[in-house]
């Protein structure tokens, strides 16, 4: 097998509508870099016929590889099965609904090729809903404003990293991943290129509600302590409440003909009990992703390989 010079991972997930389209977009990119390049399309576990559209590239064009995962095991660790697998100098990350446009991938090329270790895009449009791009901009602005590290705005998976940082992401020993926020702490010489989103070409949306509400978790909770800091700033700040409120009532029952109402008591202990849960809650989600990295599973189990020698 010919070395690659430029590797393109691209998960796939019930995608077979929009597939043609993106292979055919895909390809001239790739051919007119005039260097070896592989496509690892990572099939993660697709129920409908991607995986036979991705063989029918395959037999046509031998810089198609798939990766073929037992089960769907989810977008990051899909990503992270095709990164493992590239054999690339410099690697590119593409998502398979064409939201990210592939015409910008050599530009992502010639700026690692220049010295970048990542080159990553940065969404300065996105023609989506306006509930959901408002949910982005509240998620990266909070993101920034409580990691632990300095989490470009606006940016995803979309991007191109030299091999050295590729190796580097393949050792981190982490399980539940946060790609894009694990690509940032690595730190090295990165930049950010604009550019503006598309709609999704073909099929229905992978990303639902709740994967995006349990992605946006896994990125404050992996690169930030502040939830259990705020928690525990609010315990101190109730805790003084309370004490302040017993000197009041204890007050008013030796020198006032003070009786405590129902209602007031009860609105106290169902506040308190509230906090209570909130925080056990929040501490249950970290301590839940420390069983899971203890448990010590692989991401992802490899169903099927084609077009890799070196395995």
């Amino acid at each position: 097998m010919t070395a690659a010079r430029y590797s393109v991972v691209v998960p796939v997930y019930n995608e077979q509508e929009g597939l043609p389209d993106l292979y055919a977009r895909v390809g001239p990119v790739l051919s007119g870099l005039g260097d070896p390049c592989e496509i690892v399309f990572v099939n993660d576990g697709s129920r409908d016929r991607s995986l036979d559209v991705l063989k029918g590239f395959h037999a046509t064009d031998k810089r198609v590889r798939i990766v073929s995962l037992s089960r769907n095991f989810g977008h990051q660790a899909a990503i992270t099965a095709g990164l493992t697998m590239t054999r690339g100098s410099v690697v590119a990350i593409l998502d398979a609904d064409l939201q990210d446009p592939p015409e910008l991938l050599p530009r992502f090329f010639a700026a690692v090729d220049q010295g970048y270790d990542v080159v990553y895009g940065v969404r300065a449009e996105r023609k989506e809903g306006a509930p959901k791009r408002l949910a982005y901009f509240v998620f990266y602005r909070l993101l920034r404003a409580m990691a632990d590290i300095d989490v470009p705005l606006d940016s995803g998976d979309f991007c191109a990293m030299s091999r050295r940082v590729v190796d580097h992401l393949n050792a981190l020993p982490e399980s539940g991943r946060f790609l894009r926020g694990l690509r940032a702490w690595l730190g090295f010489r990165q930049l950010g290129i604009p550019y503006e989103r598309d709609r999704r070409r073909a099929g229905s949306p992978k990303y639902t509600l709740g994967k995006l509400v349990t992605l946006s978790i896994d990125g404050l909770l992996s690169f930030s302590n502040t939830p259990l800091r705020v928690i525990a700033g609010l315990g101190l700040v109730v805790s003084s409440l309370a004490f302040l409120g017993i000197l009041v009532v204890l007050y008013r029952y030796l020198f006032t003909p003070y009786v405590a109402g129902y209602t007031s008591l009860a609105m106290l202990i169902l506040f308190i009990g509230g906090i209570q849960l909130l925080t056990l809650g929040l501490i249950g989600e970290y301590i839940g992703r420390i069983s899971t990295q203890v448990r010590g599973r692989p991401q992802f189990v490899v169903d099927e390989l084609l077009g890799f020698d070196h395995v």
